[in-house]
């Protein structure tokens, strides 16, 4: 029987690991699928090309459908957010006067504690700080704001936007003085000498959705047993890679020269969460670095979404109330349950739930029986209540 072919585009991070591997291991082909994965340059680029059907399916930082949804962007189809791909991932890097900085401070990087990091940058920002991040309605964006307006920083910064590949060049040439982005980039500006790292995204938000599967609204509608094929193959490739002894082999997979095309190592950092923060060496583990299915990180919360359109609305001068409503409606839990219902996968008792609210894994109802969902405290003990979730 033929493979159904389905185009998919990607950014070579490793947070798209799920994608490659469901390819490489043959997940794809258990589904009848062959998948023909477009390497794209930019998040625009990934978003363009969605909304005029060059690609079918899309990697996705998660803000950016809620952005879509709330009138900012071009006019482009609807779209739906049918699961996440992975959780974390994300570090923050320092340019090397920076680093000094803090060093000459007594500041121990210790990569753990965010408001300790966030206040001791406080003290030696003799000027506003350059913020470089892949895209405006980002993941990354979010995270470093979060945590600096937390940490004293007010109107006194500002937003580069660069594609992750680049953000090693744009520090290197002076245009950023901290940048936030998705492994293997902030490793690989490490290498070069360039920056050094004081903190990984989950030591502001322990479960951060980073990446999710975006794709028109009329394919999920139109085309609803392919919609699940692919769901199915991409969440069995990251069960795959919720393995620790998976993360190796899936390192050397995705940094191939069809992929990442970089030596090896370099995405063992972040899929292992055996981080290197400087040039010097200095090493920091960190527990869960990145995660793709385990204890619930697949599932599209739609107060996740109301969560990234409260704070996108506000900063553009919306309605939050109606940009929530509008951003809740594209992230499918019901499609989620529909097709990964057959695989097995854990399923949430709830569409929706406080944000923050977890400070150590917990058991939670679900379809059957209970299931574990992990930890997703905000480093300053904040909770996001969506209104009029279910």
């Amino acid at each position: 029987m033929p493979l159904t072919p389905v185009k998919l585009g990607y950014l070579p991070l490793i947070d798209a690991a799920a994608l490659i591997v469901a390819h490489e291991l043959g997940f794809a082909t258990e589904e009848g699928l062959a998948l023909d994965l477009i390497q794209l340059n930019s998040w625009a680029q990934s978003r363009d090309m969605l909304g005029a059907g060059l690609i079918d399916a899309a990697h996705m930082l998660a803000p950016m459908p809620v952005a879509q949804a709330i009138g900012l962007g071009p006019a482009l189809p609807e779209t739906d957010l049918v699961m996440i791909l992975s959780q974390g991932g994300q570090a923050i890097a320092l340019s090397n006067a920076l680093t000094t900085a803090l060093r000459d401070a007594g500041h121990d990087f210790a990569f753990t504690d965010a408001r300790a990091a966030g206040l001791a940058l406080r003290a030696v920002a003799d000027r506003p700080l350059r913020i470089g991040v892949p895209f405006q309605f980002s993941t990354q964006h979010e995270l470093t704001r979060y945590w600096l307006e937390h940490c004293g920083f007010a109107d006194d910064i500002s937003v580069v936007t660069v594609p992750p590949p680049r953000m090693a060049d744009a520090m290197l040439a002076g245009e950023v003085d901290l940048f936030c982005v998705g492994e293997p980039w902030a490793s690989f500006a490490i290498e070069r000498g360039i920056a050094s790292l004081i903190l990984p995204g989950r030591a502001i938000w322990a479960a951060p959705p980073e990446k999710g599967l975006v794709l028109n609204r009329s394919f999920t509608q139109g085309q609803l047993e392919l919609t699940g094929r692919l769901m199915r193959a991409i969440w069995r490739a990251g069960r795959w890679l919720d393995e620790p002894d998976h993360r190796g082999s899936a390192a050397d997979i995705v940094s191939r020269p069809d992929y990442l095309n970089l030596p090896s190592e370099l995405a063992e950092r972040g899929l292992t969460g055996r981080m290197m923060i400087s040039p010097l060496g200095e090493i920091r583990d960190v527990p869960d670095f990145i995660a793709f299915n385990a204890r619930g990180a697949s599932y599209p919360w739609r107060s996740l979404a109301a969560f990234f359109a409260d704070r996108i609305a506000r900063r553009h001068g919306l309605d939050p109330v109606a940009a929530m409503q509008q951003a809740m409606a594209i992230y499918r839990t019901d499609l989620y349950r529909l097709h990964l219902r057959e695989a097995a996968a854990d399923l949430p008792g709830a569409s929706a739930r406080l944000e923050g609210a977890l400070a150590a894994d917990f058991a939670v109802p679900a379809e059957r029986g209970q299931m574990i969902l992990r930890r997703d405290a905000f480093f300053d003990g904040s909770v996001f209540e969506p209104p009029f979730a279910k």
